[in-house]
């Protein structure tokens, strides 16, 4: 097998895992470890929360050390920080001892989920790191498919905390030998470097940091995915909660909720076929505009199965594509030598959305009607594809 292509089959292993322990089971988990610790569910949350804010706040700097010295070493330690974490989350009974092992998941996310896997890709596949972003991508949607039920099961016949366990031996004995069989990456094949005031093959000028906060485009951008994070945060923890709101029974809720993954996944073979020759920003525009009519649907609809299906399925088709549109956008806008750390930079006002997210419609999803729950996400969707398109004109316009 090619060394490049066995990088993406770890990779696509261990997104699955990473994706599935770090970021999903919290849906499941959460409601078991208030019962048990007696905990608001706001604190439990809040954790949670607390974590994706560490993980934006050190996007930026794992993002410089994955162009420096690629995915091996940093993953790796992130796979043993996410080992350490899980441990540590398995035997807290306080508060503080609860939000330190999720501080230790932060990092550990940081450092081993898609923006770290995307530099990876980047330095190793050079112009066709789409293709290779768009494959990976459909492995890794589903994560939450494999997580929620594995989780719901695990709990039921275990507990919380030997969950925690087996999510910890998973990173420590799977995770991590797989990421130390990636390449070294310690520079860019010769075909890449390019002279930083250059044009890549992109057609993009290869941007610094610097040069690329200084793009107009650069925070429309971000602002574009920080909305959008948000809505996918919040809806990854509540989701199961609010379609039970709608009348849906728990079990039905679960299964709804699983064809969030799949509709991924459908979403990027899509991409991947029928869109294969668009540029990434005119997938973009279709993609963010599919958000606010999912949650239009599900708004006028919601109480009937056959509207929270649909929701499901859109909501995961947009989020899916959306993944792809992430980990493209920043080198067609800013060329692929800084990819890392503006990716990075990009990534990091997104995961402080997708932090304040779960603990900000906690609330609403305990004491407030669903309607007033979608109507706030509604309003963000339509922010979202805004800052988008408000993004992609800046960009032509420096074109």
């Amino acid at each position: 097998m090619p060394q490049r292509w066995k990088t993406l089959a770890i990779l696509a292993c261990t997104q699955i895992m990473s994706w599935g322990a770090l970021y999903y089971a919290i849906a499941i988990l959460a409601p078991e470890i208030q019962r048990e610790m007696g905990w608001r569910g706001e604190a439990v949350v809040g954790a949670f929360s607390w974590s994706l804010l560490v993980s934006g706040l050190a996007a930026t700097p794992i993002g410089a050390l994955l162009d420096r010295h690629g995915g091996r070493g940093v993953m790796g330690a992130g796979s043993l920080l996410g080992a350490a974490g899980f441990a540590l989350l398995s035997q807290v009974h306080s508060l503080p001892a609860y939000y330190a092992a999720w501080t230790v998941l932060g990092c550990a996310m940081a450092m081993t989920m898609y923006e770290a896997a995307f530099a990876t890709i980047n330095r190793q596949f050079g112009m066709d790191s789409r293709k290779a972003i768009s494959t990976l991508t459909l492995f890794g949607g589903f994560a939450s498919t494999v997580s929620w039920p594995l989780t719901q099961y695990l709990d039921a016949h275990a507990g919380w905390r030997a969950t925690c366990l087996v999510y910890a031996a998973a990173q420590l004995l799977l995770s991590f030998p797989l990421h130390l069989l990636l390449p070294s990456g310690k520079q860019l094949p010769p075909h890449a470097a390019a002279a930083p005031a250059a044009p890549s093959a992109t057609g993009a000028r290869e941007h610094s940091l610097q040069e690329a906060l200084r793009h107009p485009a650069f925070w429309k951008l971000a602002f574009a995915f920080s909305a959008n994070s948000f809505i996918f945060s919040a809806l990854s923890v509540h989701l199961i909660p609010l379609l039970q709101q709608y009348g849906h029974a728990a079990t039905l809720a679960v299964w709804l909720a699983a064809l969030v993954g799949p509709m991924q996944v459908a979403g990027r073979i899509g991409e991947m076929t029928i869109g294969r020759h668009a540029l990434p920003r005119t997938i973009g525009k279709i993609t963010f505009c599919s958000l606010p009519a999912a949650l239009l649907a599900l708004l006028l609809f919601g109480h009937h199965a056959w509207a929270a299906a649909l929701f499901c399925m859109m909501y995961g088709m947009s989020n899916g594509i959306l993944t792809i549109v992430r980990g493209t956008i920043p080198q067609t806008m800013f060329g692929r030598r800084h990819y890392g750390a503006i990716s990075g930079a990009l990534a990091g006002p997104a995961l402080i959305a997708r932090a304040a997210g779960p603990l900000a419609v906690a609330g609403l999803v305990r004491y407030a009607a669903p309607a007033i729950l979608l109507l706030v996400l509604l309003a963000a969707a339509l922010a979202s594809l805004a800052f988008y398109l408000l993004a992609i004109r800046a960009q032509s316009q420096r074109e």
